[in-house]
């Protein structure tokens, strides 16, 4: 298949499953062992003596290598990739920038990167990455987007969440009124 197969997209047409599957969990975490300037501490005032604390910050410690999580549940889409796809998904995985949806792809450097002496080579890779659905082609010839199902630098949560306030806060139709708008307001007398 060729480059020109796939349709280019404005926006990320993975997104719409991915709001459906992405599914948050929540986990609590204790902070402990900080240190005495996060601490606020309860005084008698008649004896001074202190009576308790409270520690609102907690210390974390993370690890500033650069990483992309691959999601296992997709990980079948992997299966059927070429040699130069998979060098290609190499490339844009070091491309990838935290958060984002979206790789700006150069072929110059990529060739670079993957080491091919040939543009086709290239091109072939990132077609086989669209057939497998992990990429789709973006607005222009240089941008991509990445399907955060199957592998995404951050939170993903987050992400979605973002995403879904963004498109919650595009201006709604000025002919079309809100419910909210149609009902009078009442008054409890």
């Amino acid at each position: 298949m060729k480059l020109s197969d796939f349709e280019k997209n404005r926006t990320n047409p993975f997104l719409e499953k991915a709001l459906q599957e992405i599914q948050p969990t929540r986990k609590f975490r204790a902070a402990t062992r900080t240190d005495e300037s996060a601490m606020l501490q309860a005084f008698d005032p008649v004896t001074g003596d202190v009576l308790g604390h409270t520690m609102f910050v907690r210390q974390v410690e993370v690890d500033e290598t650069q990483f992309t999580k691959l999601y296992l549940s997709q990980f079948e889409s992997f299966w059927e990739l070429n040699r130069s796809a998979i060098r290609i998904f190499g490339y844009i995985m070091h491309k990838m920038r935290p958060k984002s949806d979206k790789v700006e792809f150069l072929p110059d450097e990529c060739l670079e990167h993957t080491k091919y002496k040939s543009v086709r080579q290239v091109y072939d890779g990132l077609a086989s990455l669209l057939e497998c659905k992990i990429i789709a082609r973006g607005y222009n010839e240089y941008t991509y987007f990445i399907n955060p199902l199957v592998f995404f630098n951050g939170d993903r949560v987050s992400f979605v969440r973002t995403y879904v306030k963004k498109k919650k806060s595009k201006p709604s139709d000025p002919q079309q009124l809100s419910v909210f708008d149609a009902i009078p307001p009442f008054s409890i007398e």
